[in-house]
């Protein structure tokens, strides 16, 4: 399985760590009875003065919330890290010195002159940490100072202050899908931001950010993720283009990631094509859930009669829509998002003056997969589904849309409906519940019910399931994956049978 985030260039971070950040100071006994704005802002600058606020920073967001302290009074411990308990602040700060100015070092950016002095991030952190004293309140260039915001990333945390520990972890939440295409001119400084907003909220999950955007995907409590897209919608980088609907919701939690993964890449969506060549702005005809069902309607009563000039496309990749999917749609047999421009490519003849609808999980692969395919000038017209199948099933929960919509978590895919479209890989039972491959180096995912399961059969095919996988080693040390049944007899690419594929059209 290759899901849509990469693994290329995460910063991992546990979700069992306390990372809850209070609203309150936490660098002097009197700013401790202090009660601070909503939010703060703070400016990242380069050189030891940034460093120093970026170390402020990540500290602020160890601390451990007034109502999960001792409750017999007294502080106790009042920072959390690492699976380690803080009473002091001169422990947090060594510790924090020590163990982390990799992570600290993308908040603070050294300015040329500081590089050049040989002023490194983890040199400023441990300056910063021996420093006799905070700096005094109403600095401007400190925590405290004056709000601070960029023209583009504005660096504010929410006010958690109000809300107990409990509220902020409860395994009863959500997941939400989301993304946005925009011109991000320091993609570093907003991958940073990012990091420390999910850590200060307990969120786990993957976003990815690049020059063209963010696309997220984070789990957690309902208070949480409600704090998330309040942040979220006041980002002066997102005015005007974030709004509330973009973001996709789903029962859930933290516990639905194995932890948190933020990153910058060259595209959002991995598609393989530079975004300057192929963009987003390039994109083809949004519709409304209603118009989509509307446009589907007509279309699967065209087909039924063999007159329809209008191809239901399915971005998706073959074990997404394995389980589910729209009636009478294509859907490529293709393994990865990456291998869609080729499949267009090799299919062209097949678009040749078509209307396309297109659709996705969440919308965010038509954006590029739509602006490819207008790229080569062969379709009438290009429609795609505004907030992908995801929206269309809070409208239409028993639409065109049949069985399961896969996600990319330990969820595997979430119901709207009571149909099951596919089968077990080996009885042939009605079955739709993935598991990965149980062969060790393999990560198909594989549909085998519960009977086949007790019978041992648990891989991905008979190749895994017969014959123990040998691992390869290469010389530089670096593990080869065997290909197996499942892998090798897929055709990258495969090739449509126009004349097959009208015959089909609007069956399911």
């Amino acid at each position: 399985m290759s899901p849509p985030f990469s693994e290329q260039r995460f910063s991992s971070v546990s979700s069992k760590e306390p990372l809850l950040s209070e609203r309150r100071s936490s660098y002097s006994s009197e700013e401790l009875h202090l009660s601070p704005p909503l939010g703060y802002r703070t400016r990242v600058t380069g050189g030891a003065c940034g460093a120093f606020q970026a170390f402020s920073l990540f500290v602020k967001a160890k601390e451990v919330p007034a109502a999960a302290r001792c409750p017999a009074g007294g502080e106790g411990v009042r920072w959390r890290c690492c699976r380690q308990a803080f009473e002091e602040l001169s422990g947090i700060h060594r510790h924090v010195a020590l163990q982390h100015a990799g992570d600290i070092g993308l908040l603070a950016a050294p300015t040329d002159a500081a590089q050049q002095a040989g002023l490194t991030a983890k040199q400023a952190l441990a300056e910063a940490s021996l420093a006799s004293g905070p700096a005094p309140a109403g600095r401007a260039d400190g925590l405290h100072g004056h709000p601070y915001s960029s023209p583009e990333i504005s660096c504010t945390l929410p006010d958690t202050s109000h809300f107990s520990y409990d509220e902020l972890t409860s395994k009863v939440g959500e997941v939400l899908l989301y993304y946005c295409y925009c011109e991000v001119k320091d993609p570093e400084k907003l991958c940073a931001w990012q990091k420390a907003l999910c850590q200060h909220l307990h969120l786990t999950g993957k976003v990815r950010v690049a020059s063209e955007g963010i696309n997220g995907t984070v789990g957690g409590s309902k208070v949480a993720t409600n704090l998330y897209i309040e942040v979220m919608l006041s980002q002066p980088l997102f005015k005007d283009i974030l709004c509330q609907e973009d973001f996709k919701s789903s029962a859930g939690g933290a516990h639905c990631f194995p932890d948190l993964r933020v990153g910058v890449f060259k595209e959002i969506v991995p598609m393989g094509i530079d975004p300057k060549i192929v963009s987003y702005k390039e994109t083809g005809i949004h519709l409304s859930p209603q118009e989509f069902h509307r446009e589907v309607e007509q279309y699967l009563s065209q087909a039924s009669q063999g007159q329809s000039d209008t191809i239901l496309l399915d971005c998706r990749n073959f074990y997404e829509s394995k389980i589910g999917h729209f009636q009478g749609c294509l859907a490529p047999d293709i393994r990865k998002f990456s291998y869609f421009p080729s499949y267009i490519d090799e299919n062209l003849e097949l678009f040749k003056d078509k209307r396309v609808l297109m659709y996705c999980t969440g919308g965010i692969r038509c954006e590029r997969g739509s602006a490819y395919l207008r790229s080569k000038a062969v379709c009438r017209e290009v429609y795609q589904l505004k907030g992908g199948i995801h929206k269309y099933l809070e409208e239409f929960p028993d639409g065109f849309y049949r069985g399961k919509l896969f996600v990319f978590d330990d969820r595997y895919a979430i119901c709207s409906n009571e149909d099951i479209i596919s089968a077990c890989r080996y009885c042939g039972t009605l079955w739709d519940q993935y598991k990965l491959c149980s062969s060790q180096h393999c990560q198909q995912l594989v549909l085998t019910c519960p009977s086949c399961r007790n019978k041992g059969l648990t891989a991905c095919c008979h190749v895994c399931q017969e014959k123990e996988l040998k691992v390869t080693s290469r010389a530089s040390g670096q593990t080869l994956k065997e290909e197996c049944e499942c892998t090798w007899r897929r055709p990258r690419v495969p090739i449509e049978h126009v004349s097959q594929r009208t015959l089909d059209a609007g069956k399911d």
